[in-house]
């Protein structure tokens, strides 16, 4: 029976050849940004570069740079967060409030879901239409509000990892993501 436990080697000189791509990919999904995807992925192969004799070989190159890019994602996250200058304002919120809630007793606005329903189809084209649709609306938000809802919806990151990361309160970032969730939604559903 073959041993298992032999350790991964880097090979960097095929690191662009063999996994530029696929980088590229997972980046640009997060950041909708094909400059600062680009900029992403080069940070990772220079950052995987000088850490390499930290890679302990008990997963492939690709899963490692990933995380890598991962962390990278993140970094540009926590940058973009700390530059913005603009904040939530309270009348934002009153106006989503009262479109979504009853203005008498406050109670939700009960609304169909398009994200779970187009998600969740069989239909490529249909979710690739979605997926477009979703990117468009995300470019959409405040930046705040959509570093939330990446972080957490498509990096899935813990919420406790989020709010450290932007230096926001537990609290802040629930109603950030709500926000954003509301916003969302208003957008996708407007452009049936």
């Amino acid at each position: 029976m073959a041993d298992n436990t032999e350790k991964m080697l880097l090979n960097p000189e095929l690191w662009v050849k063999n996994y530029a791509d696929s980088l590229f990919s997972f980046a640009l999904k997060r950041v909708n940004n094909e400059e600062v995807a680009q900029d992403l992925v080069q940070e990772t192969f220079l950052g995987a570069l000088k850490s390499r004799n930290n890679f302990d070989g008990k997963s492939s190159e690709k899963t490692w740079l990933i995380a890598i890019l991962k962390f990278k994602i993140i970094d540009h996250y926590r940058l973009k967060s700390k530059k913005q200058t603009s904040s939530l304002h309270q009348s934002d919120g009153e106006e989503i409030e009262n479109h979504y809630f009853e203005p008498k007793d406050g109670h939700f606005i009960p609304q169909p879901s398009l994200i779970q329903s187009f998600a969740n189809s069989d239909d490529e084209l249909l979710k690739r239409e979605f997926y477009k649709t979703l990117e468009n609306c995300l470019k959409k938000l405040p930046s705040k509000l959509a570093i939330v809802f990446k972080l957490k919806m498509l990096l899935e990151e813990d919420a406790d990892v989020i709010c450290e990361t932007l230096n926001i309160t537990n609290t802040n970032y629930w109603v950030i993501l709500h926000r954003a969730k509301l916003q969302l939604r208003d957008c996708m559903t407007n452009l049936r």
